[in-house]
This record gives structure tokens, sequence and C-alpha cells, in this order.
């Protein structure tokens, strides 16, 4: 949950430090009229729908001057969230919430969030280094993915030639810096990687090859291999632990790294974002979900106050189980729906004790929630 879930500084934006800080201050927006799709209605309750929209709401009144979206940028220290710049403009936050929007039916320029998803790109642009790198505040590779990706869907509605031109930049980052491997970390061309890591990368390279950039297909055969590598098998029983089941996929290949459900719903996904729907891993893979999502909602979501690891976990997940399909879906979405809509705040926000803050809580529990609209193509069948 969604999360938990990931160092240069960029170039200095040209909006003062003091006006950057201060959230733009606008009238409510009237609510969006796109149609949701009718198989949206399976799953996606009234109430669901009307807590995003609360949810997007709440964000656009947090959206600052520079058009970004403010959180505390640091990294994952084992349970908790170690900061080193806080309450900033935060790459990563910004382009989940602009996401959010979009999976919202909000057009870039128009409909009532469409200033607000223009602001967030060029946000973005202005900080997108001469190798590609788009960084700020240091945000690092995580942050990278989730630009990346959330200008491929832009670029798909609107063909700007600056979008495009800085979205090749971007993909051509990440695929420079897949480790041998097959996998990537936290900072552009190291030789370690993880799962967590390598998820938003391969889902920022399906949304860029979706819409006519360049990927190659080593790239995502490599890292194909990376999660296979990291899947846990009954061969390896001498290694497993309470917290480490067959059928789970690891935060690393190394048969002593731990295994959890949110790594296991990214390497789902990354399979998924790669081409493959149905195999023995992904099914393995989908009944541990099935057996301990539950559970670890309870756990990371109530019981933590919105940790990361629930909105990085569930953002993966729900991806997952919308490719699957059917009454495993509907049952699954049922439950992640009441638990959101018991941890929303009356001022639409969702918590987020440990992570960057509310706003990427808010910002990734919208995209859970508007999954089944399918408004974005990285969100289709």
């Amino acid at each position: 949950m969604m999360i938990s879930l990931f160092l240069l500084l960029a170039q200095a934006t040209t909006v003062p430090p003091e006006a950057a800080q201060q959230p733009i201050q606008e009238a409510a927006p009237v609510e969006p009229k796109a149609e949701v799709k009718p198989q949206a209605h399976q799953v996606l309750s009234a109430a669901g729908l009307k807590a995003a929209e609360a949810g997007l709401k709440y964000l656009a009144s947090k959206q600052l001057k520079d058009g970004s979206w403010p959180g505390d940028v640091g990294y994952k220290l084992e349970d908790n969230y170690r900061v080193w710049n806080y309450d900033s403009p935060h790459v990563g936050v910004t382009a989940l919430a602009g996401m959010a929007f979009l999976a919202g039916g909000h057009v870039p320029g128009r409909g009532p969030y469409g200033a607000n998803v223009e602001r967030a790109t060029d946000f973005l642009l202005k900080h997108i280094r001469n190798d590609g790198y788009i960084t700020h505040n240091e945000t690092r590779l995580y942050s990278h993915a989730f630009a990346t990706l959330f200008l491929a869907e832009v670029y798909g509605m609107n063909q700007r030639e600056d979008v495009r031109q800085a979205l090749q930049k971007a993909v051509d980052l990440i695929v420079a810096s897949q480790n041998q491997q097959g996998g990537w970390r936290y900072q552009p061309h190291v030789a370690d990687a993880d799962m967590s890591v390598a998820a938003c990368q391969v889902m920022a390279l399906r949304a860029a090859r979706n819409i006519g950039i360049q990927v190659p297909r080593e790239t995502i055969d490599r890292a194909v291999k990376y999660v296979r590598d990291s899947a846990v098998r009954e061969s390896d029983s001498v290694y497993l632990s309470p917290y480490s089941k067959p059928g789970m996929f690891r935060y690393q290949p190394d048969p002593h790294s731990r295994a959890s459900e949110p790594l296991t719903a990214a390497g789902i996904t990354i399979l998924h974002g790669a081409g493959v729907y149905a195999d023995n891993d992904i099914e393995r893979g989908m009944q541990v979900l099935d057996a301990l999502m539950d559970e670890f909602s309870r756990l990371f979501g109530e019981k933590y106050g919105g940790h990361y690891y629930f909105y990085y976990g569930h953002y993966y997940a729900v991806q997952a189980y919308h490719i699957v399909g059917g009454e495993r879906y509907r049952k699954y979405f049922k439950m992640i729906e009441s638990t959101l809509l018991k941890m929303q705040a009356k001022d639409g926000s969702w918590p987020n004790r440990v992570g960057p803050g509310p706003s990427y809580a808010t910002a990734t529990a919208c995209l859970i929630l508007q999954i089944p609209k399918e408004y974005l193509p990285i969100f289709q069948r």
C-alpha cells in the first residue's frame, strides 16, 4: 500500500521556495462528470466512489503553487521510515497524486481537475536532469519510476512533444540502470537490486511501451527472470520461516532474503507488466495473497494507522487481482474498499503514520479505489 512503498539534487525550480510551499487556494471544483464504466459497478460501490471523490478534493487543496505535492523524503528502514527532507515538494508523491486524478477520468488541461494534472506535469518536467533522472529534494529511483509512469499516461492523452522527449530520456535511464540480475535498486546504475524497486520500473516501462516508446525486449525478459529467481519454492524449505511461505516472492533472489505479501503482489505485477498473465508462479502467489491479505490489512492498515507497507502492498495487490478478475477480484476488492472506508478521515484524506505522509496515502488510496474504472491504459485488462 501501498506503498513503502523508496540521490542527487535536481536543478532548482524557478518558483521561490516560500511560494512553492503554499497550497493553491482555489474554489472547490465541481464533482467529475466522467461516466464510470459498467464493469466498475460490479466491484466499486457508491460509498467507494464517494470516498475517492473526497480524496481527490483533498489532494486538490494540498497541491503547492509549483505544481507539486509535499511529502517527507526518505527511505524505509526495517519497519520504519527515515526522513532527510521533511514536508518537501516530492517527485514520487506528485506523480502518484497526478495518477490519482488521471485514474478518476480527469484529462490534462480539461475538466474539474485538469489544471492540477497540468501543473503536476510541469513540475516533473522541471526536475528531469540531462541524464534523464527525474529527482528533486533527493528523491530516488522509486519516485523516478512513478514520474515516468505518470508522464507516459499524460503523453497518451495529449501528445505534448516536451513530455515525449522527457519520457524517452527517463525510460533510457531505467533501461541503463538495470543490474546484471535483472532488477533495480534505490539509485541509478548500482549493482544491487530489490523486488519493490523493480516493480515500479517495470510498470513505468510497460506504460511507456504502450504509447510507442521503444523498450528493449531483453530488459523485460531479464526482469521476468529476476522475479522468478526471487520466488519461494518448496525446495527452499531449509530457509523458510513463518514469514516466508512457498508461493511468496522475496525482496531479493538470495534464499535468506525476506518474503512478504507486498513483495508477492509486486512480483505478480511485474509478471503481468511483462505480459505473463497466467502461470504457476502467478497462481501460487495469488493463493498466498488470498490467504494473507485480510490479516495484513488489519495489521498495517487500521492498527498501524496506515503504514507505508499497507499502501504500497495494496497498490500492487489491487492490480494483481484486477488482472486475474472474477469472483477472486470481487472478494478482494470488497475487503480493501471496506478497510479504506473505515480509515478515511473527515477531510477526505487517509492516514500515513509511517511513511511520506497523508498526500502519499491519499493518492495511493484513490488509485486503489479507482482502478475498477479502467480509465488508464496501465490499469486495463
